[in-house]
């Protein structure tokens, strides 16, 4: 039976996550598979990967294929590199102390380059927000400022009606316009007012709303950089706990080369005292046949 490594779609539609698992090749994508071993989800920035790497190295030295993403996710937390130093290990080319130590390296210099790319993608989001936030309030500007000579253009046409002094005396009809006209003005001055104020709130709403943005990102910011501490820690104790069952593995077998040795040395010493007293046995027998003849001829 081929064995993949591989992934499963799970999630909702255009916000797709994944299981890595070990699935029989004959298999559909999202059906049936012997273990899973971890996720990754690419809907954060940078993708945030769960995969218990001793089960993947475990399953790869039994000969499992990744695919091609998946091997892009193990190497990423360094499982194919294990996976290099373990046949080396294996074929006596490397100790395990010096396996360890390159493994170590690999792994620092790995998270510095992942900070460096969380910063870098945290300066390039900040910056984008500011500069979307000072087009919004450009735009804003102008149009409280179209607004605002509006407004200036009809008071001061309305004054320039009102204080304009009559030539010929005011019919009823003329004057009837007049009050028409001068409601007008009052409406237009009510609707540039409403406007004004429509203004104002959306200047507040947006406000609210880039807040609201901005703590938002800075929750994700945060978000990531937990998910990220909580790898680095959980990366740090499964590195503890494998150094500590190697040392136990070593010194097991230490003892085991000890009793080995104390078998050795009780046969050996089991093995002299036989031949010592074989060779006693021997030498009592020489000496009765050498006394033998001496009887008889006496």
């Amino acid at each position: 039976m081929s064995v993949k490594i591989r992934l499963a779609r799970r999630g909702r539609k255009k916000l797709a996550m994944y299981d890595v698992v070990i699935a029989d090749a004959r298999a559909p994508r999202d059906g049936r598979f012997i273990e899973k071993i971890g996720t990754y989800d690419p809907n954060v920035n940078p993708a945030l990967i769960n995969i218990n790497e001793e089960k993947a190295l475990d399953w790869i030295m039994k000969g499992a294929q990744p695919t091609n993403t998946a091997r892009a996710i193990l190497s990423e937390r360094g499982v194919m590199f294990k996976k290099h130093l373990q046949v080396g290990i294996n074929k006596g080319a490397i100790t395990r102390e010096k396996a360890d130590k390159k493994f170590d390296e690999w792994f620092k210099n790995k998270e510095k380059q992942n900070q460096e790319t969380l910063n870098k993608l945290t300066e390039t989001s900040k910056r984008l927000a500011k500069t979307k936030l000072e087009a919004e309030k450009k735009v804003n500007e102008t149009r409280a400022a179209a607004i605002m000579k509006k407004k200036q253009d009809a008071e001061a046409a309305l004054v320039a009606e009102i204080t304009q002094e009559p030539e010929e005396p005011i019919s009823d009809h003329q004057e009837s316009e007049k009050v028409e006209e001068a409601k007008v003005g009052e409406a237009k001055l009510e609707e540039v007012k409403a406007e004004e104020v429509k203004v104002e709130e959306a200047k507040v709403e947006e406000a609210k709303v880039e807040e609201a943005k901005v703590e938002e990102a800075k929750v994700e910011e945060a978000k990531v950089v937990e998910a990220k501490l909580e790898e680095v820690k959980a990366e740090e104790v499964k590195v503890e706990e494998v150094k500590a069952e190697e040392v136990k593995a070593e010194e097991v077998k230490a003892g085991e080369v000890k009793a080995e040795e104390v078998k050795a040395e009780e046969v050996k010493v089991e093995e002299d005292k036989a031949e010592e007293v074989k060779a006693d046995t021997e030498t009592q027998g020489s000496d009765m046949e050498a006394e033998a003849p001496e009887e008889a001829s006496k």
